[in-house]
């Protein structure tokens, strides 16, 4: 399969998890986020060149959130939030 792929900075900043491109990196960087790839497993995420694609579970915490999210969509740009949010799916009742 050639399924397209995203940086997972860039998708974190798509999506409205952080204002900045480098601060999604840095968080990243940090190894906070978990990818969870069907047919892959699970990844702890520790660089911001890793790629998120369509169907990736992402977990991490962001302040005082669990986020727990399916990527349904990779995006093209960082446009209004209605955009940013059909670019995932929350798990769990978080959001």
């Amino acid at each position: 399969m050639n399924e397209p792929d995203c940086r997972i900075d860039v998708w974190l900043w798509r999506a409205r998890f952080f204002k900045t491109r480098g601060l999604a990196a840095r968080f990243v960087e940090g190894g906070k986020v978990r990818r969870l790839r069907p047919g892959a497993g699970e990844l702890r995420l520790d660089k911001a060149s890793r790629t998120a694609r369509s169907g990736d579970r992402l977990v991490f915490i962001l302040g005082l959130r669990l986020v727990d999210l399916t990527v349904l969509a990779l995006g093209e740009r960082r446009g209004p939030a209605d955009e940013a949010r059909g670019l995932y799916r929350s798990e769990g009742g978080a959001s």
